[in-house]
Formats: structure tokens, sequence, C-alpha cells
């Protein structure tokens, strides 16, 4: 295994994928930055004397996917870990979202994720390494009022990377669900949509939501230049954890949903148990 790893990151124009990329660098590893908008990385790209490239991508494209992870392979000839960090949240509750917005919403969160960790497995297989860093959400593990289509993005991204952790683990491959807090990017800002129907009887829980999210754009407590050190810290482990929590307000609600799926299961548990055959 090289120590000048090569890395592919979605969504590195900015935020938390950005952060990453920064520190890839700073760590004299090499970069394969995929944005939509690859031209924000031209100066970026120009500085890293060479250890970076940037791919235009559309996320919601399939085929795009397929041929920008193949320019990706001929330009560093591998990847070693891949960040699937691109993604945006839809903000309305669950009878408010469309039927379009949803299916976007799992389109760019869910299915992009998919086809880009595919491509990535194809070239780490025959290899027996690679890292791939799912960058879920809180909101992957506990749901939110507001927030269930997002949710659910972050649910089904998790879901089938702790099938593929299980399924790829003898190949060396490693899995690592990242799991971060609100942190200070433009998720709760330019990149969180609004679904366009409005019931009003939904303004006490969605309604309440959409003014904290107004008021936490800018302020939210995460450093995404610190969790980005722990990401590639965590990466480079021999034996990553398969979930990766970030900050305080991730470990909190990570533990408030443990404690109600054990209040939950023991509740009835004298009741569910007997439910199988010669019970």
């Amino acid at each position: 295994m090289q120590s000048e790893r090569v890395w592919w990151v979605t969504g590195a124009a900015a935020g938390l994928g950005r952060a990453v990329a920064d520190e890839v660098l700073a760590r004299g590893q090499r970069v394969v930055a995929f944005a939509r908008n690859a031209s924000r990385l031209a100066e970026w790209v120009a500085a890293s004397g060479g250890r970076a490239v940037a791919l235009e991508l559309d996320m919601d494209d399939t085929r795009a996917i397929e041929r920008a992870s193949a320019q990706a392979l001929v330009h560093f000839g591998r990847v070693d870990v891949l960040c699937n960090n691109a993604g945006y949240g839809i903000l309305g509750a669950v009878e408010e979202v469309s039927d379009s917005e949803a299916r976007a919403q799992m389109e760019t969160n869910f299915f992009g994720a998919l086809t880009m960790t595919r491509c990535a497995l194809a070239a780490m297989r025959p290899r027996r390494y690679g890292r791939i860093l799912q960058v879920s959400s809180v909101a992957g593990f506990h749901a939110s009022v507001g927030f269930g289509l997002y949710n659910a993005s972050k649910f089904a991204l998790e879901g089938f990377s702790e099938a593929l952790a299980l399924e790829a683990a003898h190949l060396g491959i490693r899995v690592v669900i990242v799991e971060p807090g609100p942190y200070r990017t433009g998720f709760a800002g330019a990149a969180l949509r609004r679904a366009q129907t409005r019931v009003p009887d939904y303004n006490a829980s969605v309604g309440t939501m959409e003014q904290r999210m107004a008021s936490l754009h800018g302020s939210q407590p995460g450093d995404p230049l610190k969790a980005a050190r722990v990401m590639v810290d965590v990466a480079e482990l021999a034996e990553p954890p398969l979930r990766l929590p970030l900050g305080r307000y991730a470990h909190e609600r990570l533990a408030q949903k443990i404690a109600w799926l054990s209040r939950d299961a023991e509740a009835l548990k004298a009741t569910s148990l007997p439910t199988e055959f010669g019970d």
C-alpha cells in the first residue's frame, strides 16, 4: 500500500468536501476533486503542484459519474479512498415534499453516492485495498422534524453502506459512515432547499424548524477543518469504525436514538417474543 494515497472527493468545491480535499493535500497525498462547477477549483488545482485535479460532475447523472470516474483513474491510476460527500437537504413536511422533489433528493444523496461507490469498488477490488467514507449525517440515524425526505436519503445511504462493509471486508475494503452534526458549511444556507408546497397545519412543527435553520446558518458549532482532520485520520486506520459521529450534537442524538430503540424493544418484549411457530 503506497503511503501517498489517492483520494476521490465528491462535492469538493466548498464545505466539508473542500476541507477534506485541503487536508489531503496538506498531508502530501493526491486528490481528485469532483464538483458541479470545476472551474471554481482552478486556482486551487494550479497551486497543488500536480497533486490535485478537478473534474466536472453532476451527481444526478449516472453516466456522468461513470465517465468522471474513468477520467480520474486515467489521471492518477488508482483510487485508495473515496469520500462520498456531495449532497443537499430539502426542508418540508413529508406531506409537503412533492414526488419530483423527493426523487431529486434521492437521486443525489442516494443513487449518486451508490453509483460513485460502485465505480470506486471496481477499482479497489483488484488491489484488495480501499477506504470508503460515506458522508451521511446524524439525520441518517435519528430523524428530525421537517427533514423526512432528507432523512430517508441518508437512512438509505447508511443501509447499503452497512451491507457493503460486511460484503467487502475480506477484500481489504473498509467502509466508514460519517455522521456529522451541524457544521459551519452552506448546508443550512444556499444548499438547503424548501419544499414548494406549504401546508399551514405544519407551521407549528416544520415552520419552527425552518426558523431554527435560518438562525443556525453561519453560527453552527462544528468546524469543518477539524472534522476533515478526523476523517482523514480515520481513513488511515488499519481497522476504522463503521460509524464516525462528529461533534457533540451528533453524539447526543445517537445516544438518544439508542435509548429510544432500547426502550421500545423492551416495552412489549414479553408480548412480541412468543410469536413464532411452537410458542
